[in-house]
């Protein structure tokens, strides 16, 4: 891929690692634009694990990158802005469902990318932060994602006061999903739970779930999905007691 972040695919799985560790993976436009490409192209991946190097998971915006910013014009800096608003687009309507494992710190663009995965896992020490305000800044396209993610009152709590929380709060509001002493281990296991559903049946529901369609739309989804030949396969595996073609698929 490119110097800030590693894209490999291991049979069904895209693993996306963050590559700054030397700058807790902070962004910088490389990393944005990489990671923008590699979401916006995942192929016929059956999940996206997405992880960090060294000792944190990301830690935001990369101090030099935005000193950078200081000089820019109007213009300028709405095409900045526009760029990471790309890539939190990118990884939420990414086809495949992604998986995040967490650690160290997840700060300002970091807890974005974590909001925009549909699940996260996290170590213990894990300290989240939505932390703009701190320095008079918006975490404006982060925002529907957080909001999307934990709902408006504990958005309205974090998102305003910037302070630190630990893995257990990320958990109770439900920007994680597991607190787990190996969060790599642990969303490993989830990817390979996510192997084992049906591909085109999976990305049709996240789609569901990101667009929530009408009382129509929803009726020719599961008609369509029912007549699908992987409708067709799932069923006749149910009914003869087999594994569907999908499970039993080498990788």
């Amino acid at each position: 891929m490119g110097t800030a972040i590693s894209a490999t695919r291991d049979g069904h799985v895209l693993r996306v690692t963050l590559t700054r560790a030397d700058r807790r993976n902070a962004f910088d436009g490389a990393m944005i634009d990489e990671l923008t490409t590699t979401f916006g192209d995942v192929g016929d991946a059956r999940a996206v694990l997405l992880t960090g190097d060294g000792p944190s998971f990301s830690a935001g915006a990369d101090l030099d990158w935005m000193r950078a910013s200081v000089d820019l014009s109007p213009e300028q800096n709405l095409v900045e802005g526009q760029r990471l608003a790309a890539l939190f687009a990118a990884i939420d309507s990414c086809p495949a469902p992604v998986v995040a494992a967490v650690h160290g710190h997840a700060i300002a663009g970091g807890a974005g990318l974590v909001a925009t995965c549909d699940i996260a896992v996290a170590a213990p020490g894990t300290k989240f932060g939505f932390t703009e305000t701190r320095i008079g800044l918006v975490p404006a396209t982060i925002s529907p994602y957080v909001i999307g993610r934990i709902g408006t009152t504990a958005a309205r709590r974090y998102l305003l006061t910037a302070e630190l929380f630990d893995a257990t709060e990320a958990l109770r509001i439900g920007l994680i999903s597991a607190v787990t002493d190996d969060p790599v281990a642990e969303a490993e296991r989830i990817v390979e739970t996510l192997c084992g559903v049906g591909p085109a049946a999976v990305r049709a529901t996240k789609r569901l779930v990101r667009e929530r369609p009408s009382n129509d739309d929803l009726a020719r989804l599961i008609s369509e999905v029912r007549a699908s030949d992987e409708g067709q396969a799932g069923l006749r595996a149910l009914l003869d007691g087999e594994d569907p073609p999908w499970r039993s698929a080498p990788s």
